[in-house]
């Protein structure tokens, strides 16, 4: 049979004519299926803007807050539990709801935004991205938007004092916001609180001086002393005079190594002082490991020399202030409090004439200073150090009654 004759024979079977009609309707839906996806694709790519946050990202928290505020009309909700702290001292609980692992959509300033946010988990570390998609190709909405993010997570924090601590390789908040405690509310020896204050507000206020003469840009501070004289106490007070927050490292921590501490210091947030407390318990000198080797082996993961070159190594960061207490200097490896890591010490010790006096008068305004005087004489009569967590434990106890508190001066040892 002619190639023209089998043709002609297919065109008049009606099954051909009826696949080859399906054939050519598949062909065309399949194309233009793909001419949707790649039109999509290029109006994504040409006509839409889109920003990704991840949760180990610093702004993440805040945008979350901020799409917790204006996605009010979202359906799929997660709950975010908050305690804020009233200024009566009491603790608030609080309930947000933000929007769950999926697409959500809003408007903000007549604009539609789409929020996609996925979560996957991560060995023992949960993961997350959010991801923002606008109309248009302006940049500065996102800016704007952040801006507003910030903003939101400043006023929620505004007077009050915010703990971090290290978690994995990540800062995150430590329980709820503290209210900000007076500076002159720790009371320590005359114009110790002021001298430490002006130092760091100079360290603060004149970065070019640094840059200037090469010196890296970094603060050390060792408070030493007995338990229970004030030195957290203080530094908590400080923060909140300077508006900043504290990132609490422990180094005893048995998963703390070098390769994290350096990450930590790297990546703590802006505005914050660095907090190692006793950090006694975590190093010990090296002359007393090798008289006592058996009882200082395996005191944790990260080494003496990691630590050092943690705080002003190579690739120590700069613009940091950093907090060292212990309660037993003497302990203290003399490489880790050597000028350059450790600029100022300061000994955080027991109640002297002016303390006892400034306390006294603090929890009984009402008295005339001559009564201050007679307590403070009362007690260093004693001659036995006392300190300031045993004065106020005392005061506490006899809150409405200050001259007992003067007539039995002597009970204070007691505590």
């Amino acid at each position: 049979m002619p190639v023209t004759d089998y043709i002609s024979t297919l065109g008049d079977n009606p099954y051909f004519g009826a696949g080859a009609g399906l054939f050519g309707i598949g062909l065309l839906a399949a194309a233009g299926r793909k001419s949707l996806q790649g039109a999509s694709i290029l109006f994504r790519r040409h006509c839409m803007i889109t920003m990704e946050v991840t949760s180990r990202d610093k702004s993440y928290h805040w945008l979350l807050q901020w799409i917790t505020k204006y996605g009010t009309r979202t359906q799929h909700l997660s709950v975010e539990t908050e305690f804020q702290q009233t200024a009566a001292g009491q603790i608030k609980t609080r309930f947000h709801f933000v929007p769950s692992p999926g697409n959500h959509y809003f408007w903000h300033k007549n604009s539609l935004i789409i929020v996609e946010r996925n979560r996957e988990n991560k060995l023992a570390e949960v993961f997350e991205t959010v991801t923002l998609t606008s109309f248009g190709r302006n940049r500065e909405m996102f800016m704007n938007i952040l801006d507003e993010a910030r903003s939101l997570a400043l006023q929620s924090t505004a007077g009050q004092t915010v703990m971090y601590t290290g978690y994995g390789s990540e800062w995150r908040p430590l329980g709820y916001p503290r209210r900000k405690r007076p500076l002159d509310s720790v009371v320590l020896d005359k114009g110790l609180s002021e001298y430490i204050l002006n130092d760091i507000q100079e360290f603060i206020n004149n970065p070019k001086w640094y840059l200037d003469r090469g010196i890296p840009y970094r603060r050390g501070y060792l408070l030493y002393g007995p338990p229970g004289c004030g030195k957290s106490s203080f530094i908590m007070a400080l923060a909140g005079a300077l508006d900043f927050s504290i990132c609490v490292l422990n180094l005893s921590d048995k998963g703390m190594s070098d390769d994290r501490l350096s990450h930590l210091l790297t990546n703590a947030p802006e505005q914050s002082i660095i907090l190692l407390e006793d950090i006694d318990a975590a190093f010990v000198s090296r002359d007393l490991a090798a008289e006592n080797p058996v009882m200082y082996q395996g005191m944790g993961r990260l080494t003496l020399s990691g630590l050092l070159n943690a705080l002003d190594g190579v690739a120590s960061t700069e613009a940091r202030i950093l907090f060292m207490t212990t309660n037993y200097i003497d302990r203290l490896d003399k490489a880790l409090i050597r000028p350059g890591r450790v600029d100022l010490k300061e000994l955080i010790g027991h109640t002297t004439d002016h303390q006892l006096q400034e306390m006294f008068m603090r929890f009984y305004p009402e008295e005339p200073a001559s009564s201050a005087e007679d307590f403070s004489v009362s007690v260093l009569s004693l001659g036995h150090p006392v300190s300031s967590a045993q004065v106020q434990g005392f005061f506490m106890l006899h809150k409405h009654d200050p001259k007992h508190v003067i007539a039995n001066a002597k009970d204070i040892v007691l505590l």
